[in-house]
Formats: structure tokens, sequence, C-alpha cells
């Protein structure tokens, strides 16, 4: 179920919704969408187009209902009552397929905090049928505390235990940079819608097998490895990270700090995206709204233009690399393929400049601060 508000993004065919869905493992009834100018403040859609979902639903034998926007703990429950089956939204389907797919520690207890906080918002939804007098002995909160401030508590205490494991993540993460820094090594990041082809594209540049596949949020936790350049007489750090998505949940954005801090710190993003995608431009804007939540804004990008091999003849570009604007900045676009591996000697050219740039700035840095006599070796004793 979508509902249009006339702004921009709208999927009117709720195809990302679909996939999302499928990839969480469901099977999709029916597809529905309205419009309206601000949403209904009880049941999101108003009650005559819940009944019409109510009545589709009963001759589908649709299970669930699923909003492509994110609902309030209240709607969420007056829809359940009204449609009488669970109703989800796109924040619960997204942590779902996380969930799924969280592969390393770091990853499951990103993926456990952004579920409870999501969770300690839906108290009274999730639990209305224990909001009873329930003190006495054994009992914490002793005579007179609910049920429900009970359960409220204890999400509490888990949102804490879990942020302080994953703040002892993030303090081992700083110290591997630390240490990759005092290398002096250049450190790229692929970013990038989801699904836009970054693990296949970090596959294909350095001979890896990371899991690579043709659906959403098939990589979650951060994958890096060396790149030899031969152009450059030297190796980069290359990172691949987890993808983005319109209106990611912002739970999920302060949760995976840790792994997105690598494209924070990064000193190049190669930046990916699905050329065959006719909404690759939304697509785009979506990853630069994350990239300045996270402050990896002002990070130096390379648009890499993905998936040559997919697009529409009619569209291909007359030049493989050329220069486009973004964000107000002129940043260089390459077209390529991670599977045919057309445009990926180019591309590795292109990363192999950047690298000596950096390599040229680094060397001029160093002879100043010894020039000053800033950091200049001691002398003989």
């Amino acid at each position: 179920m979508g509902v249009d508000f006339g702004l921009p993004h709208f999927d009117a065919e709720l195809e990302e919704l679909g996939l999302l869905a499928q990839t969480a493992g469901y099977a999709v009834a029916e597809r529905v969408s309205c419009k309206r100018r601000a949403p209904d403040p009880a049941l999101f859609v108003g009650s005559g187009k819940a009944d019409e979902i109510r009545m589709l639903a009963d001759a589908t034998g649709a299970s669930e209902v699923l909003f492509d926007q994110a609902l309030s703990p209240a709607q969420q429950r007056n829809l359940e009552r009204h449609l009488g089956r669970p109703v989800n939204d796109r924040t619960l389907l997204i942590l779902e397929i996380f969930a799924q797919r969280a592969g390393s520690h770091e990853g499951k207890l990103q993926v456990e905090l952004a579920r409870l906080q999501y969770l300690s918002t839906r108290l009274v939804r999730r639990w209305s049928h224990l909001e009873r007098q329930s003190g006495g002995i054994g009992m914490r909160g002793g005579p007179g505390e609910t049920q429900i401030e009970l359960d409220r508590r204890m999400i509490g205490e888990a949102i804490k235990r879990t942020r302080d494991r994953l703040e002892k993540v993030k303090r081992q993460r700083a110290t591997q940079r630390r240490q990759r820094e005092r290398r002096e090594a250049f450190n790229i990041s692929l970013v990038g819608y989801t699904n836009a082809g970054k693990s296949s594209l970090f596959n294909a540049l350095v001979k890896a097998r990371a899991y690579a596949a043709d659906q959403l949020f098939a990589t979650l936790d951060t994958t890096t490895r060396q790149l030899y350049l031969g152009e450059a007489q030297r190796s980069v750090s290359l990172s691949d990270t987890v993808g983005f998505i319109r209106d990611l949940p912002h739970g999920l954005v302060d949760a995976f700090a840790a792994t997105l801090q690598e494209a924070a710190d990064a000193d190049l993003l190669l930046h990916v995206v699905d050329a065959s995608n006719p909404g690759h431009l939304e697509q785009i804007t979506s990853v630069l709204s994350v990239l300045r939540e996270i402050g990896a804004d002002e990070v130096p990008q390379l648009l890499v233009f993905n998936k040559l091999d997919a697009m529409d003849p009619a569209t291909l570009p007359l030049s493989r690399v050329d220069t486009v604007e973004l964000d107000g900045v002129s940043v260089p676009r390459i077209f390529v393929s991670a599977r045919t591996g057309e445009g990926l000697p180019e591309l590795r050219g292109l990363l192999a400049q950047r690298a000596m740039a950096r390599d040229a700035a680094f060397a001029a840095e160093t002879l100043a601060s010894a020039a000053s006599g800033d950091g200049s070796p001691e002398g003989p004793m």
C-alpha cells in the first residue's frame, strides 16, 4: 500500500516495496495506491480506503498488509484493528531484511539496536493486552508498576547494553583505521543505492568472493581488501559497504554509524550507480542525502555508472569517461560493467591517478614539515 502525498519520488507501481517484500520472504498478493493531501491521523489512509484494503485482503487471502511509508504506533494499531490482520511499514520491512542478512557480530549488534529502538515506540501496540497491574513478589517494579512499564524498562536496559557493545566495536574499528593511516594507506569506499552492483564491482576489482546477488541489501557487513594498482606501483584499501535506500530509517542510519564510518573516513568514494535503472537520478539523490547524514558529503567522489551491458542501446554514452555536476561540484564519471569487465581498466587508471596525486601531496607535506623543523628526525646523541 502506497499513498501519494504529492511529494517527489513516489513509486506509483510500488516496485521497490514489492522487491523489499520479496527479499524479506513475502509473496505479494496485490498492490494498492491512492492520493491524499495529508495522512489521516487515525488510519493514515482514511476509513473508506481502509475498507477497500480489508475487502481486497479478504478476497486475495493476504495475511499481512505492508505500507510504503512509516506509520505511527497509533495508526498501526488502529489499522490492525480495522483490517483484522497484522500491518507493518517500510521501516519494519527493512529491519526484517537486515536481521536476516547480518552476518558479522557488529552487523547483528547494529540490527538489534535498531530493532529495539523501533520496538520501544511500539510497546503500546505490541503489548496492549498486557497493560495490567503486575506488582508483587518477584517483580522488580514492586506493587503498582504495570507490565508495559516493566517491558519499557527491560527494552531500555537492552538498548543500553547493545549501545555499549557497539561502542566497543566502534573503538576497535577506529584503532584499525589509525593503523591503516600510519601505513599511509589510500582508502576507497564503495557507496551507492542498494542493488547498484557494488559487491559485483568489488569482486571484479579485487578478485574477491564477497556475496553478490541481484537483490536488495545483499551486502550488510563492510568488507575490506587490498587492490593493487600497477600504474601507481602500489596497493590501496578498498571497502564494500551496505547499500543505501530511499527513506532509510533513521534508527538504521544511527545504528550503522560504525560501519558507515568507513565511508566518512575514506580518501575517495566510488559512488556506484545502476545506469540501467530509469530512476537512477532519484537514487543518486537518496545516496547523497545519507552521505550528508553521516558526514561523508565532503569526501571526494567518483561516479561509477555500472551495468553498462544492461543499458538501452539508445541511451549509451558517447564517451565512457566524462564529468557531471553533483551538488554543484564537478565530479568525474565513468561507465563500466562489473559483469563483462568493460571500462574496468579505465577505472583502475583513474584510481591510480588519484592515489599518485595523494602520494605527491603527502610527500610535499612531509618535506614542508621537515623544512620547518616539525617532526624532523633527531640527530645522533
